[in-house]
């Protein structure tokens, strides 16, 4: 019962990150452009506006992946109670791999809004 409890936490911590992460960067991004924290990428911290928007974006993103994903990951788990180490962790492990593709998926919606509203040197679209 121990290690399924372990393993329930471990499955959770990437929805839980998703969701503070996402609200943190929707509702108050990183101030200012940086190397270390934040969604980072060359289109991303061409300016003050594009860092800004790219937050706003994957924030949401984000918050929303993370509230589906919690209790998507708690479900599996409750049917491999009282079950096995070994069935308990791959049904873990198989949930954690699982929670990052939306992780990492956000970049696409990410940087298609990016280059909706901006050109390849980071200036806002008219028109």
């Amino acid at each position: 019962m121990v290690f399924w409890c372990m393993m329930l936490l471990f499955t959770l911590l990437s929805p839980a990150t998703m969701i503070g992460f996402g609200r943190s960067f929707f509702k108050r991004p990183p101030r200012d452009i940086n190397a270390t924290f934040g969604y980072r990428t060359t289109m991303s911290m061409k300016n003050q506006e594009t860092w800004q928007l790219a937050h706003r974006v994957c924030g949401r993103y984000w918050f929303i992946c993370g509230l589906i994903l919690l209790p998507l990951s708690v479900l599996p788990m409750l049917f491999v109670i009282n079950r096995g180490t070994e069935t308990i962790g791959m049904t873990g492990g198989i949930i954690v791999f699982v929670q990052i593709v939306p992780m990492f998926c956000v970049i696409i919606p990410t940087e298609h809004a990016l280059r909706k509203n901006f050109d390849k040197n980071g200036n806002r679209i008219t028109g």
